[in-house]
Formats: C-alpha cells, sequence, structure tokens
C-alpha cells in the first residue's frame, strides 16, 4: 500500500500496477500509468491517468466496470476498492430510495449488459437515482461516452487518495 508519490514511484511494476487496479479495474490503464513512472509531482501523475482512461477501448472499460459494485447496494469486501465505494456512495444503500436505485439498477443491466456506473462523490442517492432514470433512454452510442467520462473521474480520485 502506497502513501505518497514517492512510494508509489518507488514499488517495482508489478506492485504498482495492482495498486493501480484499485484505482480503475482495466489493467490497460493500471499498466499505462504504471509505465509513466516516476512521475515529478500529483499533477503530472493525475494527467497521465486521465489521457490513459481516454485511451481505453470499449473492452477495457467493460473489465473495468466489472469491478464497480451496483449504486445503492452494501459494498461487501474488505479491499481498498471496496472501502473507497463505500466511502464514494455513503447513504446510498441505507436510504429510502433505495429500493428504487435497485430497480433501475436492474433496468439499466438489462438494457446495456453493465452496471450503472456514476461518479456518487458528493450526489445524493436522489440525484443518482435521476441520473440513472435519465440516462436509461439513452442508446448505446450516446450512453457510453457517458460511462467512459464517468470511469475517468472515478479512477482520477482515486488516484489522488492512492498517494494521498
Amino acid at each position: 500500500m502506497t502513501g505518497s508519490l514517492a512510494e508509489f514511484n518507488a514499488l517495482p511494476p508489478a506492485e504498482a500496477e495492482r495498486e493501480l487496479l484499485a484505482c480503475c479495474a482495466a489493467p490497460a490503464w493500471a499498466r499505462a500509468v504504471a509505465a509513466g513512472r516516476p512521475y515529478p509531482d500529483r499533477m503530472a501523475l493525475r494527467a497521465a491517468g486521465d489521457v490513459a482512461a481516454q485511451g481505453l477501448a470499449w473492452a477495457d472499460v467493460a473489465l473495468a466496470l466489472s469491478a464497480h459494485p451496483r449504486i445503492g447496494e452494501r459494498v461487501a469486501g474488505g479491499g481498498r476498492e471496496a472501502a473507497w465505494s463505500r466511502r464514494e456512495q455513503a447513504g446510498a444503500a441505507d436510504s429510502p430510495v433505495a429500493v428504487a436505485l435497485a430497480q433501475v439498477n436492474r433496468e439499466y443491466e438489462e438494457r446495456f449488459g453493465h452496471v450503472f456506473l456514476i461518479f456518487a462523490t458528493g450526489k445524493s442517492p436522489e440525484e443518482m437515482l435521476a441520473a440513472a432514470r435519465a440516462r436509461l433512454a439513452h442508446d448505446e452510442a450516446a450512453e457510453r461516452p457517458v460511462v467512459r467520462e464517468e470511469l475517468r473521474k472515478i479512477a482520477l480520485l482515486r488516484l489522488e487518495r492512492l498517494v494521498g
């Protein structure tokens, strides 16, 4: 586990990639970010994470999505990624809209074949529910760029936490 940029820069490549997979579960993203080390500062690391996220093929995005829990469900597990998900979704599982979130998650997964992903930090359960309902009206071509952007924002937030 890293705690600073210097510690992250000093990790062996395979260990750096493992740490990065907690930020974004796409191995291509983790490889790209790890390969750019050493980073002179956190902004350079963030920029590399941003570029790597924007360059992901849809298959990599889909792989990353498979590691994300459903919005509004209690996040199980004891790893860093699970802890971050619990923090990011704080309150959604215990909210009065949890049943509606569970239903819209099912509808979304049936429509698109993957979990509904949203940058949940700072959003109320009601805001997440409204976003999910609105995004159900998208077709695949409209939804994929939204999913990519949400994944990018989550990965960058977690990357900051990794070295923060």
